[in-house]
């Protein structure tokens, strides 16, 4: 497996570094978390329309680049280090890839042609305000009515979740338990029976929203993949959106280092800059190595995901890999953000600069699609099924 950059690949992650710097600056993400949406729609539509980024792992004969997960991870390394408030995470991240994995042909061919075409916005709805990402934070439930669905149930921490414009749903069939049971549903944000609310979090440079279905009725086309083993579908976009949201944290990682260094090298105290001071130096090498071993693991992890989102023999590895990256990336970007705001000493905590809210963003990266601490418990367990298996 060739884990170095094309020259393509180095090509869009320069250019998204170049258009990113530009565009997502502190004032227009401090502009974008005031608005209600939480992102600016003329900048999201400028993604959509000259850069094209929503469609570029979509396949071609969806009207996608047709290009692969690593060019994502290449990009959302980037958005993590410009803080870009925009709903690209849900919609591609989330709601394409379960597209991708469980939609029928009509279904990528309509939903993911309006993607492409115009930015449609999507995301995923499966949690019901539990502490962990299993098949027990299914909550909601369906029935069968004829030939329809009927949907009941809330979901919280919906990324995006007030905004979209497509919203996949998980369910779990009325009286089943753990994975079976459960289903996965294409709900229009205009389906009668949604209601949907902006959810006050600490970080708003992401928003969330929680979902309330009170009888809602979907048609047969509505359900992605089918009933009853929608857990196996969901729990690998939960995979493909972990690492993404891990090559997120990476670009934070990175943004945070830089920052440091940059403060500590022109803050002076005792007639000296602090960056010369040898403690300040081995907490900038510390972190140093976090990031650059965060950088290493996702790449690894994107390879992967590419292969997974190609049904081969290596997909196996998407648990592991995702469970490996989400666990680290996660404790190395709050580790980071804190010691940046150590480092930045007492203006590191004010509203002017910018480090609180890389801090914010760290902590509630970590807790979305689980914590450092719930995903080495999942390798663990996938470690020994295996070891037991041989």
């Amino acid at each position: 497996m060739e884990f170095a950059f094309t020259e393509e690949q180095e090509m869009i992650r320069d250019t998204a570094e170049a258009f990113l710097a530009e565009v997502s600056t502190s004032e227009a993400v401090r502009s974008a978390m005031a608005t209600e949406a939480g992102y600016d729609a003329e900048l999201w539509q400028r993604i959509c329309g000259e850069m094209y980024w929503q469609a570029i792992h979509i396949p071609e004969e969806y009207g996608g680049m047709g290009l692969g997960y690593v060019e994502v991870v290449a990009m959302m390394e980037q958005m993590g280090r410009y803080l870009l408030c925009s709903p690209f995470f849900a919609t591609v991240c989330q709601g394409a890839n379960a597209l991708l994995l469980a939609g029928s042909d009509e279904q990528k061919t309509h939903w993911l042609g309006k993607l492409c075409e115009g930015g449609l916005t999507a995301t995923i709805a499966s949690n019901g305000g539990v502490a962990s990402w299993g098949p027990e934070s299914v909550t909601a439930t369906w029935r069968r009515d004829g030939d329809a669905y009927v949907l009941d149930g809330s979901y919280r921490y919906v990324i995006d979740g007030h905004t979209a414009q497509l919203i996949v749903v998980a369910a779990r069939e009325v009286g089943s338990e753990e994975e079976s049971g459960i289903s996965l549903f294409l709900l229009p944000a205009d389906t009668p029976g949604l209601s949907r609310e902006w959810l006050p979090t600490m970080d708003q440079t992401r928003k969330q929203a929680a979902l309330s279905l009170d009888g809602v009725r979907l048609e047969a086309d509505a359900l992605l993949g089918d009933a009853g083993s929608g857990w196996a579908v969901l729990s690998q976009v939960q995979d493909l959106a972990a690492i993404a949201l891990a090559a997120e944290q990476v670009g934070g990682c990175q943004q945070l280092l830089d920052s440091a260094v940059e403060y500590t090298s022109e803050r002076v105290q005792f007639g000296r800059t602090i960056a010369s001071f040898q403690a300040v130096k081995h907490k900038a090498a510390d972190m140093m190595l976090l990031t650059e071993v965060a950088r290493s693991a996702i790449y690894y992890a994107a390879c992967v995901a590419q292969e997974a989102l190609q049904g081969t023999e290596l997909a196996a590895e998407l648990p592991e890999a995702a469970s490996v990256v989400k666990s680290y990336c996660s404790d190395a970007y709050f580790a980071i953000a804190g010691d940046t705001l150590q480092l930045h000493g007492g203006v590191g905590f004010t509203w002017e600069y910018d480090v609180h809210l890389y801090f914010k963003r760290a902590k509630s990266s970590e807790q979305f699609l689980g914590n450092g601490t719930q995903h080495r418990e999942r390798l663990a367990a996938q470690l020994l099924d295996a070891e037991d298996a041989a």
